[in-house]
């Protein structure tokens, strides 16, 4: 098969700061002769929120990584601006429960930074007064939160959010979103969020992609609920739901 490449920045007339963070065209991989993603193509640029959503195995996690460049596809291309800085907050994260780590440590095994940084990042993700608190003493919002801030002190142009929500009740869901549309609009960095939360992804992303091993259909959060290939997935019930909804996107292209 065709290797994999990473191709060199896009020049033309389309302005610097719109042109794509990420664009991946028509990637394929395999493993143990299953398919797992079949000629998938993907854009996110500065400043708009995407949300990748599908059921499990869909391929989502993997997608993540082969446009980070952990994992090399079959075939394929992953453009990725020159220079681009990404902030990773990942699903899970095991910490050895015997030992003793602050979370002013936690932060500084990322990122050396002064104390004043690091005491700015979590202001900012609102954990302000947990900077000597034990880690483990976090609850799991907190937790996630503190991922957050740790992505942050790489001042990214991306950040990737791998299912941001997980153990989190739904007052903490909401109040999460609203904190990570308030990092996009303060920062302008791209954020790609990973989530199974499709209630509150329809109400806070600008675009959303549905993938099943494929893009089965990508667009504003209200059309893609209304998607048959989306309902076939999930069902009519977010479809129904978000009637009324109408959501202001960035960008029009799928």
């Amino acid at each position: 098969m065709q290797a994999s490449t990473v191709a060199p920045s896009r020049t033309g007339t389309e302005p610097q700061d719109r042109e794509p963070l990420i664009e991946a065209r028509n990637l394929i991989l395999s493993r143990n002769g299953h398919r797992i993603l079949d000629r998938v193509d993907l854009r996110i640029r500065p400043g708009e929120i995407l949300t990748l959503v599908g059921p499990n195995g869909a391929g989502k996690t993997t997608l993540v990584r082969v446009l980070l460049g952990l994992i090399a596809p079959d075939s394929g291309t992953v453009h990725r601006r020159p220079g681009l800085t990404v902030g990773y907050a990942p699903q899970r994260l095991a910490i050895d429960p015997a030992m003793p780590l602050a979370v002013e440590r936690f932060l500084t095994l990322a990122r050396p930074a002064a104390k004043t940084e690091l005491r700015e990042c979590l202001a900012e993700v609102g954990l302000g007064p947990c900077f000597d608190r034990q880690v483990l003493a976090l609850s799991g919002g907190e937790f996630h939160r503190l991922l957050l801030a740790r992505a942050l002190l790489r001042d990214p142009d991306l950040l990737v959010l791998d299912e941001p929500l997980a153990g989190v009740d739904l007052a903490g869901q909401a109040e999460l979103y609203r904190l990570i549309t308030g990092v996009r609009d303060r920062r302008g960095c791209g954020i790609l969020l990973v989530s199974h939360d499709l209630h509150l992804v329809m109400a806070a992303t600008d675009r959303v992609v549905c993938l099943e091993r494929r893009v089965c259909c990508a667009g504003a959060p209200l059309d893609v609920a209304r998607n048959p290939a989306f309902q076939r997935l999930f069902g009519t019930e977010l479809a129904d739901a978000f009637a009324p909804y109408r959501h202001h996107h960035r960008d029009e292209e799928p």
